[in-house]
């Protein structure tokens, strides 16, 4: 662990609600490779928040690294669906490429 992580996870315990410090946890478990960390952590953000796109790509090639492809490819889709309907043609093109290398 690291500095910014502990501090994350205690300030989570203090408000376990709050979206932004989730997913700052989840890219400190990205930074860090703890991928398993890291996909718990950005499944629970995209519960309760209101993504553009950037966490279900995040999501994606998490799972993609970890082997979970099916998962891996219904988080590009969802983010297709998601970055499109937020005006982000070129984030949705992405994932598109991401699919493309997956299937």
């Amino acid at each position: 662990m690291t500095d910014r992580t502990d501090a994350l996870l205690r300030m989570l315990e203090r408000r376990p609600d709050d979206t932004r410090l989730r997913f700052g946890l989840a890219l400190e478990y990205l930074k860090l490779d703890r991928l398993d960390e890291a996909v718990t952590q950005l499944q629970a953000y995209l519960e309760s928040a209101d993504d553009e796109g950037n966490a279900w790509g995040r999501l994606g090639d998490a799972l993609r690294r970890l082997g979970r492809h099916d998962e891996a490819v219904a988080a590009f889709r969802r983010g297709i669906e998601v970055a499109e309907a937020h005006g982000h043609p070129t984030m949705a093109e992405e994932f598109r490429r991401e699919l493309d290398e997956q299937e």
